[in-house]
């Protein structure tokens, strides 16, 4: 519930850093005190290098109708009848909500 407080969010979290800022020794540097990961050839990547993220579709909105076409093709929902109080947001009067 509150692992972005305190001292938790250094220890669940990576801080990804290139190969050259790990060898010249940034995170001594910034004092990060999260969990170091080294990264390379990221320049590189591209949508298609991405799992499940490789569509590119053509979305369009009519600003007059608000409707949603996906390749053309007319995309729907119907509303929610029940909006549920999700579990992940806490709100304290002193301090706002933590999502």
């Amino acid at each position: 519930m509150f692992g972005a407080l305190g001292s938790a969010r250094h220890h669940c979290r990576l801080t990804f850093l290139s190969q050259a800022a790990a060898a010249n020794g940034v995170a001594e540097r910034l004092n990060l005190r999260s969990a170091i990961a080294v990264v390379k050839g990221c320049r590189t990547v591209q949508k298609a290098d991405m799992v499940h993220n490789s569509l590119q579709p053509n979305i369009t909105v009519d600003a007059q109708t608000y409707e949603v076409r996906v390749d053309g093709e007319l995309i729907t929902s119907e509303p929610a009848d029940v909006l549920r109080w999700r579990n992940d947001i806490f709100c304290f009067k002193e301090s706002g909500c933590f999502i």
